[in-house]
């Protein structure tokens, strides 16, 4: 006699590994063999390329953590991380500050040599927040590296998932609750939160908050996948 039971379980264990392996594939920031782990090695590797005096400048981190420095192969002479997520930072070199981003009263009139923000400016809540986070920029250093996921690449970054950002909001939402390659959350709200949270920025809306700026493109299979604002 078949048990059916233990044969879905058995289902249900496979597609477990398969999703497990998969997100290792994809974007497991652990895995440096990962499509979004080498993603981030070569564009820090652009980013080298483009500031070659990085060791030498004081930097400000926003929206960065400190990990992210300790982690890589330069040091600069001292980095400032702004975030709304409190994080450890004892190197004498390496200052972490709980703020917004995009009115970081806490390094009001400070000036940096050069300002880094990655994966930021998707996140902020729309045009208007994005035109104070880019004032910061520009008051805050004379240099810039900006990097944002593009609007038009087919498969949206943060979920894994084609076309998503095109989709309606309640389809975003239930593709949210329900595919596993990405930030998956099974509350409805808090998809929806999520879905709203996340606005993701053309290439013409970036040449008009970076004015004067390069407008980098990375790109994954000869299409652009992100955006840098870049100015060296």
């Amino acid at each position: 006699m078949i048990d059916f039971g233990s044969t879905v379980d058995c289902q249900g264990e496979l597609m477990g590994s398969v999703v497990h392996r998969m997100k290792r594939l994809l974007n497991d920031p652990d895995n440096p063999r990962s499509v979004s782990s080498r993603a981030r090695a070569k564009r820090w590797q652009e980013l080298l390329g483009r500031f070659p005096d990085l060791a030498d400048l004081r930097v400000l981190d926003l929206g960065g953590m400190p990990s992210f420095w300790r982690n890589d192969s330069v040091r600069p002479a001292a980095v400032t991380t702004v975030n709304l997520v409190d994080a450890a930072a004892p190197e004498p070199w390496l200052r972490h500050v709980v703020d917004d981003a995009c009115d970081p009263v806490k390094v009001s009139g400070e000036r940096f040599d050069l300002v880094v923000s990655n994966s930021l400016l998707e996140h902020v809540g729309g045009y208007g927040p994005r035109c104070r986070l880019a004032g910061v920029i520009h008051d805050a250093a004379d240099r810039h590296w900006v990097q944002t996921p593009y609007r038009y690449f087919p498969v949206e970054p943060h979920w894994t998932f084609p076309a998503l950002q095109f989709l309606p909001v309640i389809l975003r939402a239930a593709v949210v609750r329900r595919w596993p390659f990405g930030h998956a959350t099974l509350d409805r709200n808090a998809a929806i939160d999520a879905i709203l949270a996340t606005d993701l920025v053309s290439a013409t809306e970036m040449r008009h908050l970076f004015p004067g700026s390069e407008i980098w493109r990375e790109r994954a299979a000869g299409l652009p996948k992100s955006l840098v604002a870049i100015r060296a």
